[in-house]
């Protein structure tokens, strides 16, 4: 739950531009994760739902500044 709540925490400290970069960055990271899922099982396969909710907090928080 920290690790939550110090995350959007650090979103909020991040300019539009760095959070379009990090998004690229874990959608990127979120695919190769999958492919070597797919491949041969990875060690914490819960990292990927992790890294998942993590790229849509990222996407909301931009679409709240979007909004805003």
């Amino acid at each position: 739950m920290i690790k939550k709540v110090e995350f959007n925490n650090e979103l909020k400290n991040l300019s539009e531009q760095e959070l379009k970069v990090r998004a690229k960055e874990d959608s990127l990271r979120l695919k190769k994760l999958e492919f070597a899922h797919a491949i041969s099982p990875i060690e914490n396969p819960m990292s990927i739902r992790s890294l998942r909710k993590d790229i849509a907090r990222i996407k909301t928080e931009l679409q709240k500044r979007a909004l805003a």
